[in-house]
Order: structure tokens, then C-alpha cells, then sequence
């Protein structure tokens, strides 16, 4: 995108935004690619890597909670050295004007949280929580990680490829061999306080979200190819209501045919230049 366009680009976007008093934004994993997480997708939408654990899957399998927690031991330090980069922080400063009402996050890195944003729902959880499932008690997931390390000392030092959950390749042979971190306060199945492929959102979380993109007047989409259904349904609901949408995506989305006014360039780059 020449230089110029984008420039013209950003002025759309400003005038969106002082269309609109009630702009809802709805971001995605693209937001966090300038934090050094890596992203879902390619410009194209098509999901990168394996198949991602199966909420159910992990429940009922111990095999499958070996697999998780063997890739997130070796993933989660990219995650826990990430900080909020330029567009989070934008972000939180265009809600702290006055210039947006609202975010919802399909992100579980916690990164809009660190950056100031308030009027805040993390769609998918927070992957800094872990959950125990029998007692229900919350754990730092950075305590879990000591645990972790403590229990599999040799594992760390496998190589792996980062995934944007903190997941990662780990070799069958270290897998064998891996002990799977229990509730300490119960000796309970634990599982990060996120939502897994084939689980629902919380009913009172999908009803806080629903309510605010009521409330909304416009809808601008940051960093999301909207491939998964529960972030593409703003666009369709905004849409239905006749409710302007805009979008900041490196690539193709699964609404751009309801997107009014799109610019295909990093977050990172558009969203400070909105301040």
C-alpha cells in the first residue's frame, strides 16, 4: 500500500471515528503479531499448523492434557515476555478520549488488560488463569509454569515452534515421559482459563458482549481474519442493524463483504496515527 493511500485511509478512519460516538472495536490475533506472538492465519484466512486441541478432548483424556501441557511448557515464555505494543496502547488511550466505548478481545494473551483498556471482555479468557475443574480455585498460570519446569526439567530444552496460545511442537519421546501438572489444592484436573475449540463462551459473557455491540453505533475490527464464528457474528449483528463497520486486517476477512471501509495494513502502523 503506497504511502499516500494509507494516508488517505487514515483520514476515513478519523472520520469514522468522529462519526460514531459508540464505536465498538473487536480485535484480533493480527492486534499482538507486533508483541512477537505469533499469529492464527495467513492473509488468506487459512489456519497455520495442526488442528488445535478439542475442549472435550482434553477433558476426558489424559493423553491429550499430556500433549497441552507439554507444548505450553515449552510456548509459554513467548507469551510471558510479550508486552503491549503500540496498537494496544492506542487503543487504550483512543478509549480513554472518548473516541471508542468499548473492546471486545478474541485474544487471551491479557495484553489489552496491561495496556490500560477498561471497558474490556475477553472473549476466549485470559491464558495467564489456570482453572482447577473440581474445585474451581484459580491459579497464576506463571506459578504453574515453576511446577511445570520443576517436574519435567529435561523437556525445557526442546526446540519447538511458538504458536499464538503459547503452544508448541514437542517430540513424541518427551511427551512419553511428561508429568502433568495437578491442582494443589485439591489434586484436580487443572485447564487454562480459556475457552477451547468445542466449548462454549460463558452465557453471561456472551451476553455482556451482545450487549455491548447493542449499545454500539459502529463496529471496527482490528487484526482478525473473523474465521471464527464467535467474532465474525459482531460483523453479521452490526450489519443486521444497519451498523457501519470498518476494519484495520493484513489480508482477507470472513465479513469483507459486510466491511464498509477496510485498510489492509498492520495495526501497529494505523491505530497510534488515530490518536
Amino acid at each position: 500500500m503506497a504511502f499516500m493511500n494509507l494516508n488517505a485511509h487514515i483520514d476515513h478512519l478519523q472520520t469514522f471515528l468522529h462519526r460514531h460516538r459508540r464505536v465498538l472495536v473487536l480485535t484480533g490475533a493480527g492486534l499482538s503479531t507486533h508483541s512477537g506472538i505469533p499469529d492464527y492465519r495467513d492473509k488468506e484466512g487459512v489456519r497455520r499448523g495442526r488442528t488445535p486441541i478439542q475442549g472435550p478432548d482434553f477433558r476426558r483424556d489424559e493423553g491429550v492434557r499430556r500433549r497441552y501441557w507439554a507444548r505450553s511448557m515449552v510456548g509459554w515464555p513467548t507469551l510471558a515476555r510479550a508486552a503491549p505494543n503500540v496498537g494496544h496502547r492506542a487503543l487504550a488511550a483512543l478509549e480513554q478520549a472518548g473516541r471508542i466505548d468499548g473492546l471486545i478481545t478474541q485474544n487471551v494473551d491479557g495484553l489489552h488488560q496491561r495496556a490500560g483498556s477498561r471497558e474490556l471482555i475477553e472473549l476466549h479468557g485470559n491464558i495467564h488463569g489456570v482453572v482447577c475443574l473440581a474445585c474451581r480455585r484459580v491459579s497464576a498460570r506463571a506459578a504453574i509454569q515453576d511446577e511445570l519446569l520443576a517436574a519435567n526439567p529435561g523437556l525445557f530444552a526442546v526446540g519447538a515452534e511458538v504458536r499464538p496460545d503459547g503452544d508448541a511442537e514437542v517430540e513424541l519421546e518427551a511427551l512419553q515421559r511428561f508429568h502433568v501438572p495437578v491442582c494443589a489444592h485439591c489434586g484436580g484436573t487443572l485447564q487454562p482459563d480459556v475457552i477451547f475449540f468445542g466449548d462454549n463462551i460463558p452465557a453471561q459473557r456472551t451476553a455482556d458482549a451482545l450487549a455491548m455491540m447493542e449499545r454500539a453505533d459502529a463496529l471496527l475490527v482490528v487484526g482478525s481474519s473473523l474465521m471464527v464464528f464467535s467474532g465474525y457474528r459482531f460483523c453479521k449483528l452490526a450489519a443486521a442493524a444497519g451498523k457501519p463497520i470498518a476494519a484495520i486486517n493484513l489480508g482477507k476477512t470472513r465479513a469483507d463483504d459486510l466491511i464498509g471501509l477496510k485498510v489492509e495494513a498492520a495495526a501497529a502502523d494505523v491505530l497510534p496515527r488515530l490518536l
